[in-house]
């Protein structure tokens, strides 16, 4: 079992408190969006393991890499590789994301090929599929936790831009009465993405000021105009379901649901892949044609997952993909001690309290990664958060 040195991502969009709070640090006074507990090569988590030189610290992908089915289990690995088949998450919004997309594996493998012959490079700005892989994700909120997700009902969402009294929010709402589901939202967001980008900012602005007024179901979106004034993500999100968890409660945002968080801490885990496609929200690159080729055009309750208890005291997020299963022990003071040990990797990740694995003690923000078929048991009070894949 290694304790993890694990690196912040300073994004813009991330809480300048909401991360210290958690490890009980002062903040730097610099925004802290994520934090990385994992072998992601863009900032992996690091371990102290003995080498002919000393113990060092070394890069979990590299330790990996030097001996995947030791570290990851035989099964693991003919499964998904010789690499950790997930990326554990702090995430802590202070701004919104980017709205934004994730193919599904059929679309990441076709993707990524077609780019590599085109020789796009990896780090190229209008690169889509920088891998392979899909990006299914859960988010469980540790805090009051706000978003977006999916698409809301279309006679719902005709109510919520009629009311707003824009004119030129009218022809969509026309298209929302006058096509079924799937069409009525590809014909308003390929006119959102299209649009004249001086006759859209107007668009957006006069939104932005009735969504103010109004307040709220429209307050959320006034919110995303203040940060983003005049982007075309301010319209496109009025068509999604506006999203609130408590804490303990999650959500997860399969392939083709567009989506974007608000504000709030959670812990995050998806499959280990960069590929986004983004619709709005951000000055970064939006491919139109294969954004609107990957969107699901489906309404729907993005639904919140709560926790399925177990006589163990494991509570599991049931989610339907094998990359990551996600679960937490909420533990009082007493309980008995609970074996972990697992045939496959697993990263703990506390949150609370002082959970104790074998001799070491976790607290909050704190987490250790648990090669497969290493021997671990969890005793303390606290809660803590298991991060593997389906066995």
């Amino acid at each position: 079992m290694d304790r993890l040195s694990t690196t912040v991502r300073p994004y813009a969009w991330g809480s300048t408190t909401a991360i210290p709070e958690l490890l009980g640090t002062a903040p730097t006074g610099e925004p802290q969006a994520e934090m990385w507990m994992g072998a992601h090569p863009g900032a992996p988590s690091r371990v102290t393991r003995p080498t002919p030189e000393g113990d060092r610290e070394l890069p979990l992908n590299e330790v990996i890499a030097a001996d995947p089915d030791k570290e990851l289990g035989p099964a693991t690995v003919a499964r998904f590789g010789p690499r950790l088949p997930f990326l554990l998450k702090i995430l802590a919004a202070g701004a919104p994301l980017s709205l934004q997309v994730h193919p599904d594996p059929d679309q990441a493998r076709a993707g990524y090929a077609a780019e590599e012959r085109a020789g796009i490079p990896i780090d190229a700005p209008h690169r889509n599929y920088r891998d392979p892989h899909h990006k299914p994700e859960l988010i469980c909120a540790l805090t009051p936790f706000e978003g977006f997700c999916g698409f809301r009902a279309p006679a719902e969402t005709a109510d919520l831009l009629a009311a707003l009294e824009v004119d030129s929010l009218k022809p969509y709402v026309d298209l929302l009465h006058a096509h079924p589901e799937d069409a009525a939202f590809r014909e308003v967001l390929t006119a959102i993405l299209t649009a004249a980008p001086d006759a859209i900012a107007d668009t957006v602005a006069e939104t932005a000021a009735a969504c103010a007024r109004l307040g709220g179901a429209h307050a959320p979106y006034a919110t995303l105009a203040h940060h983003f004034p005049g982007d075309r993500g301010v319209l496109a999100a009025l068509l999604l379901n506006h999203v609130r968890l408590q804490p303990g409660e999650a959500m997860y945002l399969g392939a083709g649901v567009p989506h974007s968080y608000l504000s709030g801490l959670g812990v995050e885990i998806m499959a280990n892949s960069d590929n986004v496609l983004r619709c709005g929200l951000t000055p970064k690159h939006i491919d139109v044609p294969e954004l609107l080729r990957v969107v699901r055009f489906e309404a729907g309750d993005p639904g919140t997952l709560r926790p399925e208890p177990s006589p163990s005291g494991e509570e599991v997020y049931d989610t339907p993909i094998d990359e990551f299963r996600l679960s937490r022990y909420v533990r009082p003071e007493g309980a008995a001690a609970v074996d972990l040990t697992a045939a496959t990797p697993q990263i703990l990740l506390a949150t609370a309290g002082t959970p104790r694995l074998g001799d070491l003690t976790l607290t909050p923000g704190h987490s250790v990664f648990v090669p497969a078929g290493e021997a671990v048991e969890l005793s303390g009070s606290g809660t803590l958060f298991r991060a593997t894949v389906v066995a």
